[in-house]
């Protein structure tokens, strides 16, 4: 495998495609051209009699083409944003959005524009920024959420934290339903999360951990759709693991409320058992649930309740992942299983691939506005080419990412990619 930072070429012709575009619903043979960092072309049978002479010909070989991921939670810092880009690109994410708590915190127009030029410079992966919701994340008084949106964030967090104080939220939904913005909440009571370090359970109890019950999501999420009926404002929730949160939202859907929400891989992939004997790459916020939990997550994917899947990269060091499970940190790596982990979901008969791609790719980018996700004429021309039966196995030390804490280590899985491109640039390439 290789990172390749290769020359654009003024137009390639990508022949002998599976064209999956889950923005226009296409799935056919055929292929796409590009010109510079643009989509000229991309539909089904181009390219079956002739190739324009002037055009580089990649030959996809009939494995699958589609837009690049978009992948709308990534925890990055200007300190390991090169190594991320890397990660990222290696998992065919051509687009990610970065959480506020960035060091410093995105709460001022001058740090949206700062993220902006690093990820520039980095020359690797799209980087769009969240601005944060209150000021130091510390959930008091609101940022100036206009002048940030007017800088670039693309929407609204207090990152790893919910909003705590019931008013705040309510002013911060009041303010976006204004000027059309999005609040997007971590669902976590912290004060009923409190010491608990895994989901409170029978293996909880076994393993004589603290526990977090899954009420210390749902009390979040009950609250703020209340919020959100009485200020009009756009919420959504991210990373959601329960099965009565998927309930929630699914019927605050039903009822016309403008609530949306993403998942994880871990949460419809793993559940509760993962954490075995004090595994602490299996520590991840919110915590690893129940069976049941899980099962129902893969329903609400199904049903249309959960919109997008986001791969919650959250890279963390080993001296703050190797210590005892109580004291580890939470969080893991996984843009560059995030493809891998989500088309479980197709090979194990719960989604077709258009529907899975579509959780991270068009659904993501139209939730935040993003220009990404499709492979209409005059698009990005932002791409991955995968292998969607391909077997590999998870190996933490074989990642791109600098940071190893992936909660699938060890894991078989069933599809790769090939390469990625990036305004018609391949800047990821496998096998050479």
């Amino acid at each position: 495998m290789s990172i390749k930072f290769l020359k654009p070429h003024d137009r390639i012709a990508y022949v002998n495609a599976r064209l999956l575009d889950p923005a226009s619903g296409l799935d056919a043979m055929g292929g796409v051209l590009t010109e510079g960092e643009l989509i000229l072309d991309a539909k089904a049978g181009l390219f079956n009699d002739s190739v324009p002479e002037d055009a580089k010909v990649i030959d996809c070989k009939g494995q699958c083409l589609a837009p690049g991921l978009v992948d709308m939670r990534v925890h990055m810092s200007g300190r390991n944003l090169n190594a991320t880009g890397i990660s990222a690109v290696a998992g065919g994410v051509t687009t990610a959005v970065c959480l506020p708590g960035t060091t410093p915190v995105i709460d001022d127009p001058t740090v949206v524009e700062s993220v902006a030029r690093t990820a520039r410079k980095a020359g690797r992966v799209k980087v769009y920024p969240y601005g944060a919701i209150t000021k130091g994340l510390r959930g008091e008084e609101l940022a100036e959420m206009g002048m940030l949106a007017e800088s670039g964030a693309v929407a609204f967090t207090d990152g790893k934290v919910a909003v705590k104080n019931s008013r705040t939220m309510a002013q911060a939904l009041a303010y976006c339903a204004t000027f059309g913005l999005m609040i997007v909440q971590h669902p976590e009571d912290s004060t009923l999360a409190a010491d608990g370090v895994m989901n409170e359970g029978e293996t909880a109890t076994r393993l004589g951990l603290s526990g977090i019950p899954p009420e210390a999501e749902i009390i979040i999420i009950e609250r703020d759709l209340r919020l959100a009926e009485m200020t009009g404002g756009r919420l959504h929730f991210a990373h959601i693991s329960t099965a009565q949160s998927v309930d929630l939202i699914r019927r605050a859907k039903d009822k016309g409320l403008t609530v949306t929400c993403d998942t994880a891989p871990p949460y419809f992939a793993l559940n509760e058992t993962a954490v075995g004997d004090y595994r602490t790459f299996a520590k991840l916020s919110p915590p690893l649930r129940s069976e049941a939990d899980r099962e129902a997550i893969v329903r609400g994917l199904q049903d249309g309740a959960i919109d997008a899947i986001a791969s919650d990269h959250c890279p963390l060091s080993e001296d703050l992942k190797r210590l005892p499970f109580a004291d580890a940190a939470s969080g893991g790596v996984g843009m560059e299983t995030l493809l891998g982990v989500t088309l479980e979901l197709v090979h194990n008969g719960h989604l077709d691939l258009l529907q899975a791609l579509s959780l991270i790719t068009w659904h993501p980018a139209e939730l935040l506005g993003l220009p990404a996700g499709s492979l209409k004429r005059g698009a990005a021309a932002d791409l991955v080419v995968f292998d969607p039966n391909v077997g590999w196995q998870v190996k933490d030390e074989l990642l791109h990412s600098k940071a190893k804490n992936t909660p699938f280590d060890g894991r078989p899985l069933q599809g790769r990619v090939l390469r990625t491109v990036i305004d018609g640039r391949t800047v990821y390439e496998i096998g050479n």
